[in-house]
């Protein structure tokens, strides 16, 4: 079994926030691998289904993201699972807006969500790092993810959304590879073709040699 975990903060008020984007993640591909309805349960949302072969749990932790480790660390004491089949979901500062990118293990790099998740769990989960950039200074990083998405950040975001949902059978196998790779099928720009250019006097072609006669030449001038 695999536990497919979206970090962000429960409520209205933070739905659209850049720190929710693990719960958008979730939440979509819930809604497009056709799961049920979400409960209440592990201090947080769950709805179980299967990607692929798998069976998965999604969950939503209801702890606000200071406390996602609680619920997490529930689940998986619930469901008999090491940290090996754990994703993780979660926004990231230090990738570009769209950018996205799997690890596992590693430090928290100060994400409080992760940092929660350290202390119940270990360090050893799989994670989804979802790139909503930097505000450009540390002290306006709080404002920054706690604030909705920009309207100008619509189109990239749907179609990351949408990547991390055909790629998530994948992710549920383990298949990180395939699963970047259809992410990056929905995200990768369109291709623009460039318009040829006419050749350089010195590439153009040399003209044919004129074969005419001399009276042929002199009468195609005075037609």
């Amino acid at each position: 079994m695999r536990l497919i975990v979206g970090l962000g903060n429960p409520g209205a008020k933070y739905a659209g926030h850049r720190h929710n984007v693990g719960f958008m993640a979730v939440d979509r591909i819930a809604a497009d691998h056709g799961f049920p309805p979400f409960r209440a349960r592990f201090q947080g949302e769950i709805s179980e289904g299967r990607l692929g072969e798998a069976k998965v749990a999604l969950l939503k932790p209801g702890t606000f993201m200071n406390l996602s480790g609680q619920s997490v660390g529930e689940a998986a004491r619930f469901f008999k699972l090491d940290p090996a089949d754990i994703v993780v979901l979660h926004d990231e500062i230090d990738l570009a807006p769209g950018k996205l990118k799997t690890k596992t293990g590693g430090g928290h790099a100060g994400h409080n969500g992760l940092r929660s998740l350290h202390q119940h769990l270990g360090p050893d989960c799989a994670r989804v790092r979802i790139g909503v950039g930097h505000p450009g200074h540390k002290d306006a990083v709080p404002g920054y993810v706690l604030h909705d998405f920009a309207k100008a950040d619509a189109d990239w975001l749907d179609n990351l959304l949408r990547g991390i949902s055909d790629g998530a059978p994948a992710l549920a196998a383990g298949d990180f590879a395939a699963f970047t790779n259809a992410v990056g099928l929905r995200t990768a720009a369109p291709r623009v073709e460039r318009p040829q250019t006419p050749p350089r006097s010195s590439e153009m072609p040399e003209p044919a040699p004129d074969t005419r006669s001399a009276l042929q030449r002199l009468a195609d001038r005075f037609r």
